[in-house]
């Protein structure tokens, strides 16, 4: 799972989660129909499945709520990579054409995960990271089937042109999605 805890956006402050289940099937869960046109234009997804989504992340942990999913977790300490992002300023770690230049860098060193590339329909994307917390213990349910605990991420999530880390994190991101 990937969750979105949007503090800003065109749509205001949302929740979103996006789920590649064990068979391989991507669902998308978004709170409105507006917001899920505009992620599954973005994303690539099998399932869309609307609904209220709410999320809450403190310092220790984290909850979301949404259709057929409920997740707590507790957050411990840096994740790899923390202290080198943290010394890079917020206004440079999100511009697009820092990402582009690191893009190459960050996919040697956490594979899977790109900080720009071709999010399809004619749209570039661009993450960039600030700042990411290791998630030590996630309590999750999904269509009523506990999870499990906390494990490695594998194979690599196939919703856009980038994966999330293997290492489940808590990651402070701001996305920058070029439109056509």
């Amino acid at each position: 799972m990937v969750v979105g805890s949007w503090l800003q956006s065109p749509f205001g402050r949302f929740a979103d989660v996006m789920i590649e289940t064990s068979d391989g099937e991507r669902v998308l869960v978004a709170p409105s129909t507006a917001i899920a046109e505009f992620v599954s234009t973005t994303y690539t997804f099998d399932r869309v499945v609307l609904g209220d989504v709410s999320s809450e992340v403190s310092r220790d942990g984290f909850t979301l709520a949404g259709p057929d999913l409920e997740i707590s977790g507790r957050v411990g300490g840096p994740a790899p990579f923390d202290t080198l992002l943290r010394l890079v300023p917020s206004r440079l770690a999100s511009a697009p054409a820092w990402l582009r230049v690191i893009d190459p860098v960050a996919a040697r060193l956490v594979p899977g995960v790109r900080t720009a590339g071709s999010a399809g329909h004619g749209r570039r994307e661009y993450y960039g990271v600030t700042r990411t917390r290791k998630i030590d213990a996630v309590d999750a349910v999904y269509r009523g089937t506990h999870l499990g605990a906390v494990t490695a991420l594998h194979p690599p999530v196939r919703f856009g042109f980038s994966s999330a880390p293997s290492t489940p994190q808590l990651v402070s991101v701001t996305t920058t999605i070029d439109l056509p």
